[in-house]
C-alpha cells in the first residue's frame, strides 16, 4: 500500500482556507436566521474576560494606531479593526487545528472511514464555540450551540476528507481495500489548486451575497444635516445670532449618522420592540423580587417627555480626537420612573444592566437631586437606532459615557454600591469630564480683511466642560502671547461650545494652540495624560504653513 503522508504544513494550509468559507456561512447564516457568528463571539468573549489592563492597552494602541496613520473615523476603524482581528482569530485557529490533525493521522497511518475522526475533531474544536455561543448577549443559547456544533462538525469533515484524498488518493480508501496498483493518488498540488479554488469561489459569492444583505437603501446616500429646533434657537442669547463660525468647524450638532459609536460588542445588538420590557428588581431584604415592569410603550406615552440637546464623549478620546458628538436627546427623567413605583426601604442605587452585559451603578442620591437624569428613547426625533442603543439608554450629565449604558434590559435596587463594567477593569469611578478644547480649522482658504485693512485667518473649534460650561477660550500662535477668542452661548447647559479666533495673517509655518477656562475660573489642566484612567488632558495643537 502506497502512503503519501501530506505535512503538518499542508494542514495548516487546509484548515485556514476551509475556514474562509465556514466564516461566510456563518455570516450569512447571522443575516438572515440571526445565528451565532463566531469570530465576532470569540472576539468579544476575550474582551469581557481578558484582564482590564490587557483591554486598556489594546484600546490606547489601536486608538493611536488609527489617529497615526489617519485611518478615518476613530470608532468606524476601529470596529472594523476589532472585526478583523475577530476574523484573523479563527482563521489562526482553523490553520493550527488542521495542521495537528494532519500531525496526528500521519501517526496513525490510516484514513477515519465515514469521516468519523473530522466529525470528533470539529465537535471537539466547537464545543469552546459552542459554549462561547450559547452565552452571548441576545442568543437563543440552545439553538446557538447546536449551529455551532453542526457547523464546526461539518468542517472538521472537510479537513478529515482533503487529508484522506492526499494521504491515499481517494476519500474514505481504507489501505486494507487499497493496493499500489489501484491507488490513484492525486498530485497534492493540482489538489490544493483545486480546493484553493473552491474556497475562493464560495468565500467570494459568499460574501458578495453576505453584502447584498447587510446593504440598506441609504447606504451611500449623502448624510444630513442635523439642525437646531428653531423653538429652542429662539430662546437662546441673542449673540448666538451674531456668532459666524470659522469655516471648517465642525457643525454645531453632530448629524445622527455621524455620532460616534464605542462598545464592548463587534456587532450592534438587535433588541426587538416587540414584548420588551424593563423589570425593576431587587434582592434587598434577600428575597428575588420585581417591584416593576415597563413596556416602551409606557415609558414613551405614560410619562412626560424631555428634550435636550447634549454632549457626550468617550473616555477614551483622546486630545483633539473624534469621539465626541452632540445630538437631541428625548426620554424620560429617571426621577419621573422612580416616583411610579415603590423604592424599596434602604436602597442607595441602580444597577442598570444592558442587553451586551454591559453595567453600572447610579446612586438614587444622585438621581434625586438632578432631575436631568434621563432615560433616553430617541435621538434627532427617532427611536434610537440599534447601534446607539435601541430601546432604552441612560443619560448622567457631566460623566464620560463609559457610565453610561445602553440596550438596556435591567435595572435592580441595591443596598450598596458597585463597581461598574469598566472601573472594575481600572479605570476612574468618578469619570467626570475633562475640560477639553479644541482646534477644528485654521481655514487659510478663506482669509478676511478686517476694519483696519489686516489679512485675518478665521480659526475655529469647540471647548467642552460637561455641564460646567465654558467661560473662556484662548489661542497662542508660535508659543507667543495667549490671546481670547470668541466663545458662543451654548445650546444647553450640556453642549459643547463653538469658538473663534480671527489670526493676523503671517506667511510661513506656524503652530496653533487652544485652551479653555470654565464658569468659576478653572483652568483647562494644560498637562500631558493619557484617557486611561481618567480621561485625557493637555493642549491641542495644530500646525500649518501658509
Amino acid at each position: 500500500m502506497m502512503n503519501h503522508k501530506p505535512s503538518p504544513v499542508t494542514g495548516g494550509l487546509i484548515g485556514g482556507l476551509l475556514t474562509l468559507p465556514l466564516i461566510v456561512i456563518a455570516a450569512l447564516a447571522n443575516q438572515i436566521a440571526g445565528l451565532a457568528f463566531f469570530p465576532f463571539d470569540l472576539f468579544d468573549f476575550m474582551v469581557r474576560n481578558l484582564p482590564g489592563p490587557l483591554i486598556t492597552q489594546s484600546i490606547e494602541v489601536m486608538v493611536s494606531f488609527i489617529r497615526g496613520l489617519n485611518l478615518g473615523r476613530t470608532d468606524t476603524a476601529a470596529k472594523l479593526a476589532e472585526q478583523l482581528i475577530g476574523v484573523f482569530q479563527l482563521i489562526v485557529i482553523g490553520a493550527v487545528v488542521g495542521a495537528v490533525y494532519f500531525a496526528v493521522q500521519n501517526r496513525r497511518g490510516k484514513a477515519q472511514a465515514g469521516g468519523i475522526g473530522g466529525t470528533v475533531l470539529g465537535l471537539i474544536v466547537g464545543l469552546p464555540f459552542a459554549l462561547i455561543a450559547s452565552t452571548t448577549p441576545g442568543a437563543n443559547p440552545l439553538t446557538a450551540a447546536v449551529w455551532t456544533l453542526l457547523a464546526f462538525g461539518v468542517w472538521g469533515m472537510l479537513v478529515n476528507a482533503a487529508y484522506d484524498r492526499l494521504a491515499f488518493g481517494k476519500a474514505n480508501r481504507t489501505p486494507a481495500t487499497a493496493t499500489a496498483a489501484s491507488v490513484e493518488v492525486l498530485d497534492r498540488r493540482q489538489f490544493l489548486i483545486q480546493l484553493g479554488a473552491a474556497t475562493a469561489t464560495i468565500t467570494v459569492v459568499g460574501g458578495g451575497l453576505s453584502a447584498l444583505l447587510n446593504t440598506t437603501p441609504n447606504a451611500g446616500a449623502p448624510v444630513p444635516e442635523a439642525t437646531l429646533d428653531p423653538d429652542i434657537a429662539s430662546a437662546l442669547p441673542v449673540s448666538r445670532s451674531e456668532f459666524v463660525a470659522a469655516p471648517g468647524t465642525r457643525p454645531e450638532i453632530t448629524a445622527l449618522a455621524n455620532h460616534y459609536r464605542i462598545d464592548i460588542r463587534s456587532q450592534p445588538l438587535d433588541i426587538s420592540a416587540e414584548g420588551y420590557n424593563l423589570p425593576f428588581t431587587t434582592q434587598i431584604g434577600g428575597t428575588q423580587r420585581t417591584l416593576a415592569e415597563l413596556t416602551l410603550d409606557n415609558i414613551r406615552n405614560d410619562f412626560e417627555a424631555v428634550d435636550e440637546y447634549i454632549t457626550m464623549s468617550c473616555i477614551s478620546n483622546p486630545v483633539g480626537g473624534d469621539l465626541i458628538s452632540t445630538i437631541k436627546w428625548t426620554g424620560v427623567p429617571m426621577q419621573d420612573i422612580l416616583a411610579s413605583m415603590d423604592v424599596p426601604e434602604g436602597a442607595t442605587h441602580l444597577l442598570i444592566t444592558g442587553g451586551d452585559s454591559f453595567y453600572e451603578t447610579v446612586a438614587l442620591d444622585l438621581i434625586n437631586n438632578d432631575r436631568r437624569i434621563l432615560l433616553a428613547y430617541a435621538w434627532d426625533d427617532q427611536p434610537l437606532l440599534p447601534k446607539h442603543g435601541f430601546p432604552l439608554r441612560i443619560h448622567i450629565p457631566n460623566l464620560y459615557g463609559m457610565k453610561q449604558p445602553k440596550w438596556i434590559t435591567g435595572i435592580e435596587f441595591l443596598d450598596q454600591d458597585q463597581d461598574g463594567y469598566w472601573v472594575a477593569r481600572g479605570w476612574d469611578k468618578e469619570a467626570i469630564v475633562r475640560s477639553t478644547s479644541v482646534i477644528d480649522t485654521v481655514a487659510v482658504d478663506a482669509v478676511e480683511t478686517g476694519e483696519d485693512g489686516t489679512q485675518l485667518v478665521p480659526v475655529g473649534g469647540i471647548a467642552w466642560a460637561g455641564d460646567r460650561g465654558i467661560a473662556r477660550v484662548q489661542v497662542r500662535v508660535d508659543e507667543g502671547e495667549w490671546e481670547d477668542a470668541v466663545v458662543n452661548a451654548p445650546i444647553s447647559d450640556r453642549t459643547w461650545q463653538l469658538w473663534r479666533y480671527n489670526w493676523p495673517f503671517s506667511a510661513g509655518f506656524h503652530r496653533f494652540e487652544v485652551r479653555c477656562v470654565e464658569p468659576n475660573g478653572t483652568p483647562q489642566l494644560e498637562s500631558d495624560r493619557t484617557p486611561h484612567p481618567s480621561g485625557a488632558t493637555g493642549i491641542h495643537q495644530a500646525s500649518v504653513t501658509i
